[in-house]
This record gives C-alpha cells, structure tokens and sequence, in this order.
C-alpha cells in the first residue's frame, strides 16, 4: 500500500514530466500577450481526462501550472519575473 506522500510525488511527477522537470519561462512583454490556456495545458488536461478526472478543462490546468511554479508568467519588467527565472534553476 501506498502512503499518501508516495501517492502525491507521483502525481506531481506525472503533471511535471510534461514541462521537462523545469518551469517553462515566458518571455512576456504585457498583459495583452497572457493567455488563459496553452498547447501544453491542453495536453495535460486531455492526459488527466483519459485519467478519469472529469471536473478539468484546460484554462484550470493553466492556472494550476501557474500557481505551482510549472510556468513563470510574469512580464519580464515585473520584478517577480527575475526571482521566479533565480529560483527555478535551483530545482
């Protein structure tokens, strides 16, 4: 049996090994260019709906890799872009 820490490393390794291991970095310049969903969230919500997870779509899934660090949106002229960029290449 597993334990539940087992159970939730493996479904982050299951979420992270479509980024590579590796935040993805935008590169964005304002607002305008942010959108509510990518190719890569598209992909892992089909994934996770083959999976059996029906309460998903793909700008959910965008905003989940937002707030766990998969994905650096901030614009680059927000102070927040440079430490996001510093602290993913510790992992």
């Amino acid at each position: 049996m597993q334990t539940r820490h087992e159970i939730q490393d493996t479904r982050y390794e299951c979420i992270c090994k479509f980024v590579g291991q590796k935040p993805i970095q935008s590169r964005l310049r304002n607002f305008k260019e942010l959108s509510a969903k990518t190719e890569k969230s598209d992909i892992i919500n089909k994934d996770l709906k083959e999976r059996g997870f029906n309460f998903v779509g793909s700008t959910i899934m965008y905003a989940f890799m937002q707030v766990v660090g998969m994905v650096n949106d901030h614009t680059t002229d927000c102070f927040r872009h440079a430490l996001a960029q510093r602290s993913s290449k510790r992992r």
